[in-house]
């Protein structure tokens, strides 16, 4: 048994990572690799003497769950990060055993960043901005949210929806359900939203480079080089200091892509020096769920929640969409987005139409599992011409314009008991009555920045993988303009 966590998910090239690993063997090794249009080894680490630690006791007292809200204090090891180290986000594969049983581990292929011993962690340039002006944010509070900390064969439900820890608040922490940063897990969501989405951006030849949550958090100047950040996947939980420093570059005239969904929908508050943070959710609390209120949602006036819609930042919301649960892709619809506004720069050399000529209008990802399994909406009415234009009426942008439209169906309006099959939905204003909607589109600020959103956490999977090429080239299409400010 092996497994381990770095101490910061981010180090500069020819700085120090720090690795925390227990294993029951006498030695283990450390392989590293980049993920890029492959999965490029790039070497073996010396031996390092094993050192087991067993994980801290849950709370709860069930035998087997470990503590989601402390620091697992694992031994430490330090890996010098050589200088000539690109920019990119790296996988560390922890072996255990002698050179005899490690060089029986065969090296890992494409097909094989998901898996038990393994850790990734972003490497930066020493001097940002130097390698590119695109900005990809792994999104990683949200993956340490959802992170049950299982080994192989030992299921914890560590995490913060499975047996969550709550504390109450007081003047020196904040109230909510505490997760620590310092805890070994899978890289499940690496796997799935950013392995084929990083490798279709290094065979397109972009040059990008990489952060964390964590950064973005705690560097007011973090993305002063770049003229474009994305934010991948599944990106769901924020700290207000993240989404300040996302408007102040947008106002600046830099631009965001969200290829993302679920996103900035519950506000947290990052303490433990940065090694650990607390979300006040709607999550188990004694036994009770919902827990309510759950004050750091982001969209629901105090005392209920924040008061600071998500949509102003991204146009869209998951208060207005839905989530479709069981596996990937499982049973969920593939109708794709219905086109408007078919002369948009997006749509720019897709060949997609949107009915103005009498003719049907496209449906762009139509096939694909592109919606879903979670995705964001914006508020909407249909015009004389019935096309789908933001109502404003939950925050989104004057300036947001609907480019594509996926009415859910079938509908469950309450997501704290799920219907299998269907979309099943959070509560919402009462003054929002259109229907719920996965919504692609983009607004430009009054600073000159331009937003878009995709309204949906599989859309770097569909791409990366190349399943429709419409996706692809709106994909490129926003890249390839929003790189470039103004």
């Amino acid at each position: 048994m092996i497994e381990g966590y770095v101490d910061r998910e981010s180090v500069a090239a020819g700085e120090v990572l720090d690795l925390h690993v227990s294993t029951d063997a006498e030695e283990f090794r450390v392989r590293f690799y980049r993920l890029g249009r492959e999965l490029e080894y790039l070497g073996e680490s010396e031996p390092r003497r094993g050192v087991f630690k067993a994980p801290p006791a849950h709370p709860d007292g069930v035998a087997g769950h470990a503590a989601p809200d402390v620091d697992w204090e694992l031994p430490h090891f330090a890996f010098p990060v050589p200088e000539q180290w690109r920019p990119g986000v790296y996988l560390a594969h922890l072996v255990e055993g002698d050179e005899r049983r490690a060089a029986g581990v065969p090296l890992l292929g494409d097909g094989d960043v998901e898996g038990f011993s393994r850790e990734f962690f972003v490497v930066r340039p020493r001097q940002p901005g130097r390698h590119g002006r695109v900005l990809y944010k792994k999104s990683t509070f949200t993956r340490h949210a959802y992170n049950r900390s299982d080994g192989e064969g030992l299921p914890r439900d560590s995490s913060l929806y499975d047996s969550p820890v709550h504390q109450e608040g007081d003047a020196h922490r904040p109230r909510g359900h505490k997760v620590s940063l310092h805890r070994p897990g899978g890289v499940i969501d690496l796997a799935h939203w950013d392995a084929p989405f990083i490798a279709w951006l290094e065979r397109c030849g972009y040059a990008v480079e990489y952060c964390t949550d964590l950064d973005l958090h705690e560097d007011p100047e973090l993305l002063s080089p770049y003229d474009l950040l994305l934010s991948v996947g599944h990106d769901e939980y924020w700290s207000a200091a993240m989404r300040d420093h996302v408007a102040a570059h947008v106002a600046g005239g830099g631009n965001v892509a969200f290829l993302s969904a679920n996103t900035c929908w519950w506000r947290i508050h990052v303490t433990d020096e940065g090694t650990a943070f607390v979300s006040d959710t709607d999550h188990h609390v004694d036994g009770v769920y919902p827990h309510l209120p759950a004050t750091d949602l982001w969209w629901a006036a105090p005392p209920d929640g924040v008061g600071r819609p998500e949509n102003a930042m991204t146009g869209v919301s998951f208060r207005n969409g839905g989530m479709w649960p069981g596996d990937w892709p499982g049973d969920r619809p593939t109708e794709g987005y219905t086109v408007q506004h078919a002369d948009h720069w997006v749509f720019e050399g897709t060949g997609l139409r949107d009915g103005r000529d009498g003719s049907p209008a496209d449906r762009l990802g139509a096939g694909t599992p592109l919606i879903g399994y979670e995705c964001d909406g914006a508020a909407f009415v249909r015009d004389e011409h019935g096309v789908a234009r933001a109502s404003g009426v939950d925050g989104t942008p004057d300036s947001f314009l609907i480019l594509g439209i996926y009415l859910l169906d079938p509908v469950n309006d309450d997501l704290h008991r799920f219907k299998w099959s269907h979309w099943n939905c959070p509560e919402r204003e009462p003054a929002i009555t259109s229907p719920r909607a996965a919504t692609m589109g983009v607004h430009t600020t009054e600073g000159g920045g331009t937003v878009f959103t995709a309204g949906t956490v599989d859309w770097p999977v569909v791409c990366g993988r190349e399943e429709d090429a419409g996706v692809v080239r709106v994909t490129r299409n926003v890249i390839d303009r929003l790189s470039r400010r103004g």
